[in-house]
Parts: structure tokens; C-alpha cells; sequence
């Protein structure tokens, strides 16, 4: 089971966190808290309906649930919006990844600090882990030990909070095959996965074209590993020309794609010989069209992506691949820009701002602890 605790170095050193709570009273870890136990209330984020988030969510307190005994009862520090929320909250999942009324929390990733751990669970008190299931936006999360991955003590809290993005990127780029040296395109220039894809892609010595809706002034490309920046708000973009030029009438040897829609048919037919397509998300409602020819005379090929533990919990075996991602991202100059941190509180501004306006970057809920027991 994965979620058990590594005392390799993967897993929070929990002697080291008792130090550093002694010296520092640090928040992070837990000080001044009070002790909390299942059945207390605490804030969360919920909906009681099916529909648009901006429209059926609203703050609540609930009952921490009972924990079984391969369960863990984790404070949550960190929750990031993701589209894939959204999904969620509109019922447009299969099964099992489905909204139970009434009181759904929302939120299906993020990172948090161990408080009790079931009896058949190995996991220290005090472990920071990364939450890949439901009811994150949450001041409190109970979820199975299968479904957490314990991290570092010291992991950049936000980038823990992301870590489904850091191993969707990890995966876009292996599953794409592209080579050092070739060409890599991503669509959604400026969103999260395409600039962790881009920087991971760039240490490999692949070369980068990121293509955006319109070009952010805050955001410098090359910095995120990007090689080429395409941005379509120009007058006179003429898409196959640029990749021509770039590519030496070669084309792109694979793309990347989370927008859909007549751009994605249009990236399709300039692969190279041999190239890919991969498919992680559709913002676009129009669709594409390809004729069987675009693929089979250059042995091109379309596949979609879904998150490797969106079905199933990590595995056992997946821990060595999990700590190389982890470190792989966790040093400074590896960017995980963000949008902007919200309470629970003030969960309107965030929803709206992440469903509206997503091209203005990721935004997290960052939780406070105001526990309350029973009868309080």
C-alpha cells in the first residue's frame, strides 16, 4: 500500500517535526490546535445538487465522519479548483467518481497533515501527505491510507497541494514518446499541467511550442522550458506556417492537447510521420474533424490521458516513481505559478474566478482550523 510511511526519506521524519514544532510553534505543523476527534464540525465547501459550481455551492459546517480502521483523519492545509472539480460537481463522471447527497463536499486532491490513522494503517501522526480522493475543500478530510501519498517533510506545501498535476505532467510526456531533439506541442500554453509538462520536457532536451489563447505579460515562457511561443490573439496567426518554419516542413513529432475543438484537428493533421495526439481535457465545445487519411498516411495516432489514479489508489510499486517526480519538481527554480490562495470563506470569489476566468492561473484554498466539537 503506498500510503505506508517510507522511513527511507520519502516519508515525514517525524522525530525532525517534533523539533522543529518545539523551536517554531510553526502553523504548518499544528500549534495551538485544538485536539479534534470524528464527529466535530468543521468548514467545508459542499452541494446538496447537481449543476454549475458557480450556482450549487455554498460554505457549511459538517460532522467529520467516522473512520474505519484502514483510515486516516487528515488536517487539510492546501486544496487546489481544478477543472476536473467542476466535472465533478456537474455529475459528468463515471462511476465510481460520483457526488453522494446530501452534503457532497467538493475538492478531490490535496495536501494535509495526519491527526489519526486507523489501526491497520502505518502512517505517523504528524506526516504531511497529499490527498488523491474526495471532500478536500475541507477544513478536515477522512479518506482510506490507500489513497495518500506521503511526501517529504519540508515539501513546498503548494506544490504538494498540486501534486496530481506533477504526476499528470510527468505522464503526458512519457506517453507522448517524444524524443530530445524533436518537437512538442502544447495547447493551454499558460495553464498548469502544460507549463509542468514544459518544464520537465525541456530538461529532457526536448524542444517546447506552447500555444495560447492570449499571451500573459506576467508569465515568461522560457522560463516554464518553453522553446516557442505561439499566441493566437495575433492578427495574421497562420498556425501551419509557424510549425513549418519551426519544424523544418517536418511538423510536430506530438501534441498535447486539453482544448479540443477545430484547433485540435488542425494540430492533428501537421504531425510529423509517426506522431501523436494525446487528449487530458476539452475546453472547447465545438468538435473536430479529421478524415481517415490525416492519420493513416502518416501513421499518426490519437489517445487520450486520464489521471492514473483517478479509478484505482497508488500502488506499492509506484513509490520510487512518485519520489522521483516529487524531488524532480520540489527545488525552487521548478515554477508552479499560482492565481491566487482563498479561504473557505471566500470560496465565491475562487469558484468564479477559477470557472470564468481559468487562464488567469490556478487558484488553492488554503485552510484555517477553527474546529469546533460537538455542542460547542
Amino acid at each position: 500500500m503506498i500510503a505506508d510511511s517510507d522511513r527511507s526519506g520519502f516519508a515525514l521524519n517525524l522525530k525532525l517535526t517534533n523539533i522543529i514544532q518545539s523551536l517554531f510553534r510553526c502553523p504548518y505543523f499544528g500549534a495551538g490546535r485544538i485536539p479534534i476527534e470524528t464527529g466535530g464540525r468543521v468548514k467545508a465547501v459542499i452541494f446538496d445538487e447537481v449543476g454549475l459550481p458557480t450556482e450549487v455551492l455554498k460554505l457549511a459546517e459538517v460532522e467529520i465522519r467516522e473512520m474505519g480502521d484502514d483510515d486516516v483523519l487528515v488536517r487539510m492545509l492546501a486544496s487546489p479548483i481544478n477543472p476536473g472539480d467542476f466535472l465533478f460537481i456537474q455529475d459528468l463522471y463515471p462511476e465510481p467518481k460520483k457526488p453522494r447527497f446530501p452534503r457532497q463536499i467538493g475538492g478531490n486532491y490535496g495536501a494535509g497533515i495526519v491527526e489519526k490513522a486507523g489501526k491497520n494503517t502505518t502512517l505517523d501522526r504528524g506526516a504531511l501527505v497529499f490527498v488523491t480522493y474526495y471532500d478536500t475543500w475541507s477544513e478536515y478530510a477522512v479518506a482510506p491510507a490507500r489513497w495518500l501519498i506521503p511526501l517529504a517533510s519540508g515539501y513546498p506545501i503548494q506544490k504538494a497541494a498540486q501534486f496530481m498535476n506533477l504526476i499528470t505532467g510527468w505522464d503526458l510526456l512519457e506517453e507522448s514518446g517524444v524524443q530530445p531533439g524533436q518537437w512538442l506541442l502544447l495547447t493551454a500554453g499558460n495553464s498548469s499541467i502544460a507549463t509542468i509538462v514544459s518544464q520537465f520536457a525541456a530538461r529532457r532536451g526536448v524542444k517546447v511550442i506552447s500555444v495560447v489563447r492570449t499571451a500573459r505579460g506576467d508569465m515568461d515562457m522560457a522560463a516554464f522550458g518553453v522553446t516557442q511561443l505561439i499566441d493566437l490573439s495575433k492578427s495574421g496567426t497562420n498556425l501551419g506556417e509557424l510549425i513549418a518554419d519551426l519544424t523544418h516542413g517536418l511538423g510536430t513529432n506530438a501534441v498535447i492537447d486539453c482544448v479540443g475543438g477545430a484547433l485540435f484537428g488542425d494540430l492533428v493533421r501537421l504531425l510529423a510521420m509517426g506522431g501523436q495526439a494525446i487528449v487530458y481535457g476539452g475546453y472547447r465545445e465545438d468538435r473536430f474533424e479529421l478524415h481517415n487519411f490525416d492519420l493513416l498516411m502518416k501513421g499518426a495516432a490519437i489517445r487520450s490521458y486520464i489521471y492514473r489514479y483517478f479509478f484505482s489508489p497508488p500502488r506499492r510499486e509506484d513509490l520510487s516513481l512518485l519520489q522521483r517526480i516529487a524531488e524532480s519538481a520540489q527545488p525552487e527554480e521548478f515554477r508552479m505559478p499560482i492565481g491566487g490562495t482563498h479561504g473557505l470563506d471566500d470560496f465565491k470569489r475562487a469558484i468564479t474566478e477559477s470557472f470564468k476566468r481559468p487562464e488567469q492561473g490556478k487558484r488553492l484554498f488554503e485552510m484555517s482550523h477553527g474546529y469546533r466539537s460537538i455542542g460547542q
